[in-house]
């Protein structure tokens, strides 16, 4: 926890030192998550349930042109999957939780519709099972050694701005990194990467 809130905190100094030059805009975002793992060699990850989860953080868009800009972000992001769906009661979640720092190239195609695309990295910050989801207790710490603590992953999307700062977005992060340690007994010839759809709103000042 302690390492999470000072990646945060070196975030905020970031983005909060870019929002004050005059042709930067900043601002804040949150949304849904669901996401998966996806590949081979450790249990059935061809099609795992998917874990509904969220994404919550800040962002600048730099504008270069009329048409151009970059986007840096920093978001806390809970990824994962489910292991169990159960009626009437609480899934049991496989959760895997980041402050994940994208960059994107952002193109407008018309005034406030947007393309985004770029590379993203990761810090894990929490690993656990979670069979209570919605309330307290039913967390079973997972052994982070297992992990690689650090992820990398390609950012895909779209974005629409409103006039007045509003603006919603979606976007697809695909993993390019393995989720567990080669090193680490058992995982050896594990191929997982995640796989999260992101969708959310936000307003930028």
């Amino acid at each position: 926890m302690k390492k999470s809130i000072l990646l945060i905190g070196m975030a905020l100094l970031s983005i909060g030192s870019l929002s004050a030059q005059e042709s930067v805009y900043f601002g804040v975002k949150g949304g849904l998550n669901l996401s998966t793992f996806r590949g081979d060699g450790f249990g059935d990850f061809d099609n795992p349930s998917s874990r509904t989860s969220f994404n919550l953080g800040l962002l600048a868009e730099i504008p270069l042109s009329d048409k151009f800009s970059v986007q840096p972000e920093v978001l806390y992001s809970g990824q994962g999957y489910d292991i169990a769906s159960r009626n009437n009661a609480n899934d049991v979640e496989y959760q895997l939780d980041y402050i994940n720092v994208p960059v994107l190239a952002k193109y407008y195609l018309i005034e406030g519709l947007s393309i985004e695309a770029g590379p993203q990295i990761g810090f894990l910050v929490n690993s656990e099972i979670d069979s209570n989801p919605s309330g307290d207790g039913g967390d079973v710490a997972l052994n982070e050694d297992q992990f690689n603590k650090v992820d990398l992953s390609l950012g895909l999307g779209a974005s629409y701005k409103f006039r007045g700062g509003f603006f919603v977005n979606a976007r697809y992060n695909f993993g390019l990194s393995d989720v567990y340690d080669d090193s680490y007994v058992g995982f050896k010839n594990s191929d997982v990467k995640h796989s999260v759809f992101q969708g959310g709103i936000g307003f930028m000042f």
